[in-house]
Formats: structure tokens, C-alpha cells, sequence
């Protein structure tokens, strides 16, 4: 039985290899409960891969992942963990309103959340748009709209803004933090770094290895700056220089 104060994921030495190249370089860390935490990093660094390591879909070469008490990819998380990931995974030829009622059967949530997460993710007025005429950026909403189905406890999100209008943006990240207070836990990866100031705590990745794990706040002390792009760009330095 989990206590609030244990981490909503915990992980450790995980590898990852994908033919004779490490991706991921034996990391650990711990991700707190209803909080924000942004997976945060350049293309290619190892966040997607980290992401399917969390949800269980990812083979592993060592390490452990512990997600809500569980292994990760254990049966019982099925229901209590929304995914959204990079590439929208929504069915073309069916409208939004059917794949959301398809996914809501499937997760065994309430039929009333159709409504709930269309409202939530902007997409009520496209609500009968097959997913094949959709834009980038309403197929990206649409498969954040899937994840947000039933009532997760914990949301991990693969670059959920990207080709989002800096409004629609703001709109998403002011529902991510009344998901937070809810006491949701996500886990929103991104590579723009100007979203990492709206989250509580930052892991960092490069090149397969954690940089930081610390919130903005600290990031900023440690390297003398208060914009986090230059954090960013100190923290490389200081591992060149090791």
C-alpha cells in the first residue's frame, strides 16, 4: 500500500541499449507525487525511450522501474496511467467523438468523460471530424484528449505541445497544473526549454545521462542564472569540463 510520500516513480540504473549503442546510461532518479516534472532536453537524448521504460513497453537492458508501487508495465497500472505519446494514436477513420468513446470502453471509463475531455483539450466543436482530416496539431490534442480518460493517477506526456499555438499551449499547461492540484502526477517530456519554468521539478537529459534533477528554482542558484535555457547551457559545460 503506497503512502503520499512515497514516489509516484522510482527508478533505478536503468539501461537501455538499442544494438551496440547505450541509450540510456544506468539512470536513476525519483519522480514525487502530484507534482509537475518536466523530462526536459534536446532530440535524441534518450526521453521517449525513458517514457516507454516508465509505461513498460520498453525492453531494458538493467535496472528497475517501479511506477505506483508496481513493476512497471504490471496489469494493474493499466488503468491508472494515462500515456500520450509523440505520434497521435487515434483511429483516421472514425470522428474524435467515436475513438474517445472506443478508448472510454476500453479504459472502462465513465461515457460522460467524452464530453469532459473534448472540452479539456479544445477539441468540442471538431468533435465529429474524422481523425484522417484532423491538423497536427488537433491530432495531437486528440490523443492528450485519449490519456486523459478515466481518472489517472499518473499522466506521462511525450512532447503534448508540439505544433500547438503559444495560446492553445497556455491553455494546456493551466490544465496540467489543475490536474497537479488535483493530485495527478505528470510527467511531461518537452525540448523547449522555456516550459520547464512551469514545472515544480526538472530532470534534465543528455545524451542518455540526467544532467539535473532539482526544481527551476535551484537550477537557476546552482548555475547563476535566471533563464533556464543558459542553465541548461552551463550544465553542459560543467560536464565537458569533468
Amino acid at each position: 500500500m503506497m503512502s503520499s510520500n512515497d514516489p509516484a516513480i522510482s527508478v533505478r540504473d536503468l539501461r537501455v541499449t538499442r544494438g551496440a549503442r547505450e541509450v540510456l546510461h544506468g539512470v536513476s532518479f525519483q519522480v514525487p507525487r502530484g507534482q509537475i516534472t518536466g523530462l526536459l532536453g534536446p532530440s535524441g537524448c534518450g526521453k521517449t525511450t525513458l517514457i516507454r521504460a516508465i509505461v513498460g513497453v520498453q525492453i531494458v537492458a538493467g535496472g528497475q522501474v517501479t511506477v505506483l508501487g508496481e513493476p512497471a508495465g504490471s496489469p494493474d497500472l493499466r488503468r491508472t496511467i494515462g500515456y500520450s505519446t509523440q505520434n497521435p494514436a487515434i483511429y483516421r477513420d472514425l470522428s474524435v467523438q467515436e475513438n474517445l468513446r472506443y478508448f472510454a470502453a476500453v479504459l472502462g471509463a465513465p461515457r460522460s468523460d467524452v464530453d469532459r475531455v473534448l472540452e479539456e483539450v479544445g477539441l468540442t466543436e471538431h468533435r465529429r471530424q474524422l481523425g484522417g482530416t484532423l491538423s497536427g496539431g488537433q491530432l495531437s490534442r486528440a490523443s492528450l484528449a485519449v490519456s486523459l480518460l478515466g481518472s489517472p493517477e499518473l499522466l506521462l506526456l511525450d512532447e503534448p505541445t508540439v505544433g500547438l499555438d503559444p495560446v492553445l499551449r497556455k491553455e494546456l499547461w493551466t490544465l496540467f497544473s489543475g490536474l497537479a492540484d488535483r493530485g495527478v502526477t505528470l510527467v511531461v517530456s518537452s525540448h523547449v526549454m522555456d516550459e520547464a519554468a512551469r514545472c515544480q521539478r526538472l530532470l534534465i537529459l543528455r545524451d542518455g545521462d540526467i544532467l539535473a534533477d532539482d526544481s527551476p528554482e535551484a537550477l537557476r542558484s546552482r548555475t547563476g542564472t535566471m533563464d533556464l535555457e543558459e542553465a541548461f547551457l552551463r550544465l553542459i559545460e560543467e560536464r565537458l569540463a569533468a
